[in-house]
């Protein structure tokens, strides 16, 4: 069984999660959450161990025979220990009496609605992970692992062009000693807080700070790049045709800049991409993208196409911005691609044009030319300067195999 608990310790516990503690034989948590248990509750506590997760997966034959109860900090269900056991060992084995979570009470703290209030975990992960919900008018709460997190939260958003954006840092929330700290993210003057805190943000951008959608699109100058960088606006059309869904993987294969794989994955925090790129400078280059815009998770590989495949996880989608005619890179990009699953590749050579049609001819799919043309001064005058045009093949790995299909038959 696993029990919320919370600042306010044994006196905020209802009933049954008491009975649930006095009843265990052994009592698993931190330090800090088994000192909130009262003295004279016979049970053995046992504290867990650095690093945790080994005791997580083998909590259930490390105390045969014994009822285990598992202190959580609020709700054991957001970003909490019940969420790890549950994936470790299965919901028919743990059972969850949860505590009001900190999300809720920082937003009856503040007034804001919870289905209205957007939360951020950065426990244990990036703080760059709020990027991409740092938009004027939004309420965010930010998840932190220490007393920090509310500095960092702050210098992150002065840096980025919300340096007006106010701060409220809610500690000890539910507890006797309960407080809270003020100010805005470009003078925020507590460099500690407490360990047990969350950071509520309302966003408001500086003057001449242009928000950033998660739709993609973004503004070619929002990427440093060497010049190898799919365009916005053909951005766009190929990201339509990869279709991002939440939770699903893409293969961003010759990533150049990583806008394919950065944008795709600032469609929903749940999106994940592989950005593979053979140049060792813009392979760097694209790991600083995604942390500048939002989505630090991008995996980088570095190597070459097709053998640096070798090994990942099988997409859901695959781009394919380079290296058209390398023997064999289409064949495993399409071998790979789980069934049901997209892939989309560009060209501007003849000589990548004729391999997209043949693989057209080959397995179907969709060939486009799209040509877009920027309004320049011709004198006095405006006249229309092409870009080059580029050559979109999109194809749909069918859900069902041929060979499946024709035995149904």
């Amino acid at each position: 069984m696993v029990v919320g608990i919370g600042a306010d310790g044994w006196d905020g516990l209802s009933p049954r999660a008491r009975r649930a503690v006095e009843d265990a034989d052994v009592l698993r948590g931190s330090a800090r959450q088994l000192a909130l248990v009262p003295d004279d509750v016979p049970v053995e506590r046992v504290p867990w161990p650095s690093p945790m997760a080994p005791a997580l997966a083998s909590l259930g034959t490390d105390h045969p025979g014994r009822r285990v109860v598992v202190l959580a900090s609020g709700d054991p269900m957001l970003s909490g220990v019940g969420t790890s056991l549950v994936r470790l060992h299965g919901a028919g084995a743990v059972e969850v009496l949860p505590h009001p979570s900190s999300v809720t009470l920082a937003c009856a703290r503040l007034g804001w609605a919870v289905e209205e209030t957007q939360v951020v975990t950065v426990v244990g992960r990036p703080v760059e992970l709020l990027l991409p919900h740092a938009t004027p008018g939004r309420r965010l709460l930010v998840l932190g692992s220490d007393g920090g997190t509310p500095a960092q939260v702050a210098r992150l958003l002065a840096g980025h062009g919300y340096g007006a954006s106010r701060l409220t840092a809610l500690a000890q929330l539910g507890g006797p000693v309960e407080r809270r700290f003020t100010g805005t993210a470009g003078d925020w003057p507590h460099a500690e807080t407490d360990p047990l805190v969350v950071t509520a943000v309302e966003v408001a951008a500086d003057p001449g700070t242009v928000p950033l959608p998660t739709v993609p699109g973004l503004p070619d100058d929002a990427y440093a790049h060497d010049g190898q960088l799919t365009k916005r606006d053909v951005r766009a059309v190929t990201l339509a045709r990869l279709a991002p869904l939440p939770g699903q993987l893409l293969w961003d294969v010759g990533a150049g800049a990583g806008s394919i794989g950065i944008e795709w994955m600032r469609v929903h925090p749940s999106c994940r991409a592989v950005a593979v790129e053979s140049d060792g400078a813009r392979a760097r280059r694209v790991a600083d993208n995604a942390a500048r815009l939002g989505v630090p998770g991008l995996q980088v590989v570095e190597g070459r196409a097709p053998a640096a495949l070798d090994g990942l996880p099988a997409p859901d989608a695959v781009f394919v911005g380079g290296g058209l005619t390398s023997e064999g890179l289409l064949e495993t990009c399409w071998a790979a691609l789980h069934l049901g699953g997209r892939l989309v590749a560009n060209a501007v050579t003849v000589e990548g044009e004729a391999v997209l049609a043949a693989w057209r001819a080959r397995v179907g799919g969709e060939l486009i030319r799209l040509s877009v043309a920027q309004a320049a001064p011709v004198g006095g005058y405006t006249g229309w300067r092409p870009a080059m045009p580029v050559t979109i093949w999109s194809a749909g790995k069918p859900a069902v195999s041929a060979e499946k299909a024709g035995g149904a038959a």
